[in-house]
């Protein structure tokens, strides 16, 4: 018998899945469970439509990350902190402080999970990545100066 998988199954496969079961299995266990229901046609179709709204809505959020990765090429962030000897910072500039920054500097607000660095600790200038998405990311110059 042939069905779709609501849920993940470990040894039979993912969510949205039609694979091909025992009739006993699929009766005394998978359905029971709501873990899955038959493959007829129209529920086939539904399946098919759900699936394609769904890669529709992931190339749209690809298309907005490209733009806003398309916008932040480039720009500049300038932060100024307490500094001592040799332009050791006292403390240090994380994603968090990066994130503020860009959000007062240009108007993007980007979540600090989604800023890939170290923390800095001297003053100078870095390039920091922003993943925007799992294929789109972009590069950001800091400028870390001393007060």
């Amino acid at each position: 018998m042939k069905v779709i998988l609501l849920k993940d199954i470990k040894a039979l496969g993912k969510k949205g899945d039609v694979v091909n079961v025992s009739d006993g299995y699929a009766r005394n266990f998978l359905f029971p469970k709501k873990a899955a229901q038959e493959a007829t046609d129209s529920n086939l179709n539904i399946l098919n439509n759900h699936k394609e709204k769904e890669r529709k809505e992931k190339l749209a959020e690809i298309e907005a990350a490209q733009k806003i990765a398309e916008k932040l090429k480039g720009q500049e962030i300038k932060i100024s902190t307490k500094a001592g000897e040799g332009g050791k910072l006292f403390g240090a500039i994380t994603s968090k402080d990066v994130s503020e920054q860009l959000e007062k500097q240009h108007d993007f607000k980007i979540d600090k999970k989604k800023i890939v660095m170290d923390t800095l600790k001297h003053v100078g200038t870095y390039e920091v990545e922003i993943k925007l998405y799992a294929e789109v990311s972009t590069k950001v110059k800091v400028i870390v100066t001393e007060e």
